[in-house]
Parts: C-alpha cells; sequence; structure tokens
C-alpha cells in the first residue's frame, strides 16, 4: 500500500509529494511543477446520510412530492440485485468524492437474507474501495402514515387495499429481532472499511420500547445509532401532538441521546432542541438538497452551529441534480447556511473541515480527514486547471472550490492510500455497464408492480387527505 503522488495541498504551500504508508499520511515534501497539470488536493467529503437507492427517484414517478407521499411512491420499485444497487450508489457518489458513505437502507431488495443482502453492499464498497457504513432500518409502527391504516385505506376498494397493504404491511419484527439482525450483519460483514449501525427510521415509526432496546444495545456495544429526526413539518405536528414537552426532551429523558447518535435532517428542530442536540454530543447531518427536492424547508443549521452542534452533510440519494454530486452539495449547504451579510456561521474553512471530520465521525469512519501526518490517506485531487477556468490572476483555490466546484473537476480520490478514480472513471467497477444492467433490471421488473401502479391513483388522494385533516398543516 505504499504510494507517493505528486499534488498541490490546499494550504498555499506550493505542490508538495505526499507519502502514504499503510493506508495513511506519512511525509510532506516539495515537489516539480507536474507536466500534466496543476492538481489540487483537499479532504476527501464524506455522505453522511444517503439511502443507496438504484437510480433516481423522479425515474420512479416520485417527483414534486412531500416525502409523506414521496416515500410511499417508491414502493413502485421492484426487486432488484442488491449488489447492483449498492454498487450503483455508492460508484456514484465515489465518483463525486465520497471517500466515506452511510447508506441507511429502508429496505431489502433482494430475494435473499438480510445478512447475504449485506454481504452484497460490502462487496460493492470493497470492490469499489471506498469506507461505507450500512444503517438497515428498524419500525414497529405507521407502516403508512403517521396514524392508523385504516385512516388512507378505509374507502378503497378491497383490491386497492390489497395492493397497498402487499408492498408495505408486512408483519413487523420485535425489538429484540430486530436488534438481533443488525448484530449479525455486524458479526458477518463488518471490518476496516465497513461498518455497521442500528437505524432507527424515526420516531413517528419507532415505539419507545423499539428506542429504548436500540439505546440500551448502542451502550452495550458501543454501536453507532443513526435516525431521521423532525424532517417535514408534518413529522414537527406528529411530535407536538405525542410528546407537547418536546420530543429531542423525550428522546433525553429515555436515553436515547448520546455521542453515538446521528439525526439526519432536523429541519424542524428549535432552538432548545438543538441546546439539547448539542449538548448530548449528538450530530446532525444536514441534507440541503433533499430538503429542497422534498418540500420539507430549510434547516436552522446555522442556528445548530452557532450553538454548538456536531454538523455533517448528506445527500440522503436526492442530490440537487439527482447526480449525487457530493461537492455541489457541500457547496449549496454552504451557501444556505454559511450566513448573510456580514454575518457568518462558518467560514468556508472551517465549514469545509468540520463536515468532513463530523460526516466520519458519524459514519464511524476513522480519523478527521485531514491531510495530515499520521492521518488516513482520504484526500479528494481536483483538476486545478479546470476549476481555474479563466486563469486571469491568483485566486485563493478555496474560493474556487466553493463557488464552482462539482464531479466534473475531480480528477482522483484516494481512500486509505489506494487510488479509487481516475478522471471521473472508477478503477474497481464499471459504473456505467452496473447501471445499464441496473435499468434494464428495473424495466424488467416493473411487470411485477403493475398493480400498485393502478393502485397509485386512488390511493395517493387519501395520503394528503389524512396529513392536512390530522396535523392541519402544509
Amino acid at each position: 500500500m505504499d504510494k507517493t503522488a505528486a499534488l498541490q495541498i490546499l494550504g498555499r504551500d506550493g505542490l508538495v509529494s505526499i507519502a502514504m504508508e499503510e493506508g495513511h499520511v506519512a511525509d510532506f515534501q516539495p515537489a516539480a511543477n507536474p507536466a500534466s497539470g496543476r492538481l489540487l488536493a483537499m479532504p476527501a467529503l464524506a455522505n453522511a446520510h444517503d439511502h443507496a437507492r438504484p437510480l433516481s427517484t423522479t425515474s420512479f414517478g416520485a417527483a414534486g412530492r412531500p416525502l409523506e407521499s414521496w416515500i410511499l411512491r417508491l414502493g413502485v420499485i421492484p426487486p432488484l440485485d442488491p449488489y447492483l444497487v449498492a454498487a450503483a450508489s455508492l460508484g456514484r457518489a465515489a465518483r463525486s468524492g465520497c471517500a466515506s458513505i452511510m447508506a441507511h437502507v429502508t429496505r431489502l431488495y433482494g430475494p435473499m437474507p438480510p445478512v447475504d443482502e449485506a454481504k452484497a453492499y460490502a462487496r460493492a464498497a470493497r470492490d469499489i474501495g471506498i469506507r461505507a457504513t450500512l444503517a438497515l432500518f428498524m419500525r414497529d409502527r405507521n407502516p403508512l402514515v403517521y396514524g392508523p391504516n385504516e385512516a388512507v385505506l378505509g374507502g378503497l376498494a378491497d383490491e386497492t387495499q390489497q395492493e397497498i397493504a402487499k408492498v408495505f404491511c408486512a408483519p413487523m419484527m420485535s425489538a429484540r429481532e430486530q436488534i438481533a439482525r443488525v448484530d449479525a450483519i455486524a458479526a458477518e460483514t463488518e471490518g476496516d472499511m465497513f461498518a455497521v449501525q442500528y437505524g432507527p427510521n424515526g420516531v413517528q415509526w419507532c415505539s419507545d420500547e423499539l428506542l429504548v432496546a436500540i439505546a440500551e444495545a448502542s451502550e452495550r456495544t458501543g454501536r453507532r445509532v443513526h435516525m431521521h429526526l423532525l424532517e417535514t413539518p408534518y413529522q414537527r405536528a406528529w411530535a407536538d401532538q405525542h410528546h407537547p414537552d418536546g420530543v429531542v426532551r423525550h428522546l433525553r429523558d429515555i436515553g436515547f441521546l448520546s455521542p453515538r447518535l446521528a439525526f439526519a435532517h432536523c429541519v424542524h428542530a428549535r432552538p432548545d432542541e438543538l441546546e439539547m442536540i448539542a449538548e448530548a454530543g449528538v450530530t446532525i447531518v444536514t441534507n440541503a438538497s433533499s430538503n429542497l427536492h422534498l418540500r420539507s424547508g430549510i434547516a436552522p443549521i446555522g442556528e445548530a452551529l452557532r450553538r454548538g452542534c456536531k454538523v455533517a452533510i448528506g445527500m440522503d440519494a436526492s442530490a440537487f441534480d439527482e447526480d449525487d454530486d457530493v461537492l455541489r452539495e457541500l457547496r449549496l449547504a454552504h451557501f444556505l447556511h454559511g450566513g448573510w451579510g456580514f454575518d457568518v456561521n462558518a467560514r468556508r474553512e472551517d465549514f469545509l473541515a468540520t463536515v468532513v471530520a463530523n460526516g466520519r465521525h458519524a459514519n464511524g469512519a476513522p480519523g478527521t480527514g485531514a491531510i495530515a501526518a499520521g492521518d488516513c490517506a482520504d484526500f479528494l485531487v481536483l483538476d486545478l486547471d479546470a476549476l481555474d477556468r479563466d486563469a486571469l490572476m491568483p485566486v485563493d483555490p478555496l474560493d474556487l472550490v466553493f463557488a464552482r466546484a462539482n464531479q466534473s473537476h475531480v480528477a482522483q480520490l484516494w481512500v486509505a492510500g489506494r487510488q479509487v478514480s481516475e478522471r471521473s472513471r472508477l478503477r474497481g467497477i464499471d459504473l456505467d455497464a452496473i447501471q445499464t444492467e441496473l435499468r434494464a433490471q428495473v424495466r424488467s421488473g416493473l411487470a411485477s408492480r403493475q398493480g400498485f401502479i393502478r393502485a397509485w391513483p386512488q390511493f395517493e388522494p387519501g395520503i394528503e387527505k389524512f396529513y392536512r385533516g390530522a396535523f392541519g398543516c402544509g
């Protein structure tokens, strides 16, 4: 694994040679100007909240919907080869510059035991060469809406009810069984580059019994926990109805908050809740593009930063252009949350260091992500000549990164001292061929979803009616 490379380091020190040994940065030495052009090295990014979905959700007819109907529309996705799903989704993120990726798997795709499906994810991550984390879904209530199934199924034709129930209403496992399943997956898959976490879907989908059991298992095993919280206005309204003293306070009181926990979204978290999250050492993973796609809102991340919360970023399988471009996600997140006018919540260099370090922490990846002797040799190399397209005068490379960097500027990705990509081409897998095969599987498999597709126009209006009636918002 010993390798050297001549790269320009972000920090105005000029060109240096980075020596890598056993997956870590060993030393820096001055280097000559490379004949191939200027290269800019920066910390490889961490995608700290994703779902490893096979293809763009708009392609499944899910565009323009709030999460509460969008997530049910995804029932149209047929069973698929989980290796192809994992390789395609992890590969797209790696191509854009992610060294560490969280896959919060909210459904099982293959006709195989969950342990075998998890092994497919681990194999895909290994073939690509990135660090991956899998958090398997855990839930025990509210499979359709935040309330009884009858609220949306009642009044529908029997055939429509059966089609919807067939997709979403399978019997749910006990808390003990769900924890045992995650632990079994971890025992079969975990290693230096692959981690497993408990993945409760969210408070509206998980009973207190399940959440307490997860908290106890996390404390006993040291395993991290990854969960959605307060993503949408309807989740806020549900939380206020069921926990009038505050849902974050309730989670604190049942022992769920800890430094091992990451909350995705927190779009509708209040200042007092951010204080409790900060005090507990919980990481917030913000998902700017997804929050816009799903009409959830703009998260109070500037306030979270001011209150001392750990903040990371994630693409949530819904990047701005649905292209899994983590560089664009980084820029969008800072544009939205870095501050307005002369008021600054986070300087760009601090924001970059923060979201990389906290993202790795949330994912259970080692190191801080900094390009420093002794830290992991995970870094992203950009084509500085292409990034500095006008080349009129010396410009701080960080200005260029936060103004215009996207995956088209990625020259290389290095993870654990190994080169993973070269000019948008992954070395370990043929991403284009995998996505072509995946699309063919989806097209073939859609025949098995025709009943659901026919039922959808009768089912969808009831979803909107339920949320407007139950919570009176939106």
